[in-house]
């Protein structure tokens, strides 16, 4: 029998009480400021409608130690602030009393979080009202088995970070170590090599956006649709929208051969990146993304590595200034010099660089199922700890009367 086996069976014989969340805590609402009283560095986090900090204030209303509960926007998140902060109106402190640890009660919430989430009104801004959390009961053991728990619980959270750091570091070193190899053989020229234009590698052209309010051109559409949002790979395997035949025929949509590559040449994004992908398929694109189909003499595999190896010095070099929209001036980008040897000495290129990128996608594949392991593991432990009786045992208790 564990530690903890032995503290239930020592100081809960007859089970664990179980306590309505409005008895248990003090459910408070944070108080709203606005913009101007913020900075975007400070001292103390101010939690508003997510867990990310809507920005930093000279003061806090809240101190270290404390879970809260985001209502709006990302509403049911849960959070536990390490450092004294400031919740503004969008943000419920749980502030607990002498009997209930607010780090238990964080894994709790945790714990109940599919049910709170399934309690968000979905509108425009997701909202959580409430009455409907008051009465979610959570288990209230003692409060040696509660920091035990908590011991437990942080442990595993702690192995879970240790383990995303270690691997993150090992993927970032892969990644530099293949980054390095596909440049030092990019530039390796031999006297032979030619040297040409992006846009001398083949076919370059766009697409755009069926209208959105049809229907008939979305709903179980088959085609490919790619937009920026898709490009987070370097090979696709598919798109997140779809059109249908009736959309390429009547908004005279190109579909692309397969083989093609990716460019995205207007977004956000293009603040510090430039997304290249190759994509094995057939596909539209919209009015962001460029596609290439490469000529004959080019090999569509070594097009997609020159370009994505090159990306960073062609974004500094292309990329628009000013506009309300980042963006590359195409013209720049088509003009930007890469080499191109034989096909034979292509064909030697992509497989050295194609092997790296196996190497590096597969590490990045395991990297998130290990973690995703750990994660699961949390949630079992977590869910078996917080089970303490049966349903017939489940004691409610007013925090007024313990």
């Amino acid at each position: 029998m564990n530690k903890l086996d032995e503290l239930i069976a020592l100081l809960c014989p007859n089970g664990v009480k179980y306590q309505e969340l409005a008895h248990a805590v003090s459910i408070e609402r944070g108080k709203r400021v606005v913009r101007e009283q913020l900075d975007e560095t400070g001292l103390y986090p101010v939690y508003q409608n997510s867990l990310t900090p809507l920005g930093y204030h000279s003061q806090w209303n809240y101190p270290a130690e404390t879970t809260f509960l985001i209502v709006a926007g990302a509403a049911g998140e849960i959070g536990y602030s390490t450092c004294n902060f400031w919740a503004a109106d969008d943000c419920f402190p749980l502030v607990c009393g002498e009997n209930l640890s607010s780090r238990y009660l964080y894994h709790v919430m945790l714990w109940l979080q599919p049910t709170i989430l399934s309690r968000v009104r979905k509108a425009s801004i997701p909202r959580l009202s409430r009455d409907s959390i008051e009465r979610l009961t959570i288990p209230v053991p003692p409060l040696e088995i509660q920091h035990e728990i908590v011991r437990i619980l942080d442990t595993f959270t702690e192995l879970t970070s240790e383990l995303t750091e270690n691997l993150s570091m090992e993927l970032t070193a892969r990644k530099q170590q293949y980054e390095y190899y596909r440049n030092k053989l990019l530039d390796k020229q031999q006297s032979s090599t030619k040297i040409i234009t992006i846009g001398e590698l083949g076919a370059w052209s766009g697409g755009k956006t069926p209208s959105m309010d049809n229907s008939d051109y979305w709903e179980n559409g088959t085609i490919p649709w790619i937009s920026s949002k898709d490009m987070k790979a370097s090979t696709l395997e598919d798109t997140e929208d779809h059109i249908t035949e009736q959309a390429v025929n009547e908004a005279a949509m190109t579909v692309y051969p397969a083989n093609g590559i990716a460019v995205v040449t207007r977004s956000g994004i293009l603040k510090h990146t430039l997304p290249v992908a190759f994509v094995p398929f057939e596909t539209t694109v919209n009015q962001d993304i460029k596609m290439l189909t490469v000529y004959e003499s080019v090999l569509p595999r070594y097009a997609f590595h020159a370009i994505q190896g090159k990306s960073p010095d062609i974004l500094t070099k292309a990329k628009k200034q000013g506009g309300t929209v980042d963006s590359l001036e195409f013209k720049k980008f088509l003009d930007y010099k890469i080499p191109l040897p034989s096909l034979a000495v292509q064909k030697r290129l992509v497989e050295v660089l194609d092997n790296f990128d196996a190497i590096c996608s597969d590490l990045n594949i395991g990297l998130p199922a290990e973690i995703e392991a750990r994660k699961k593991q949390y949630e079992f432990y977590r869910d078996q700890l917080l089970t303490f009786a049966a349903q017939d045992e489940i004691v409610l208790t007013d925090r007024q009367t313990d």
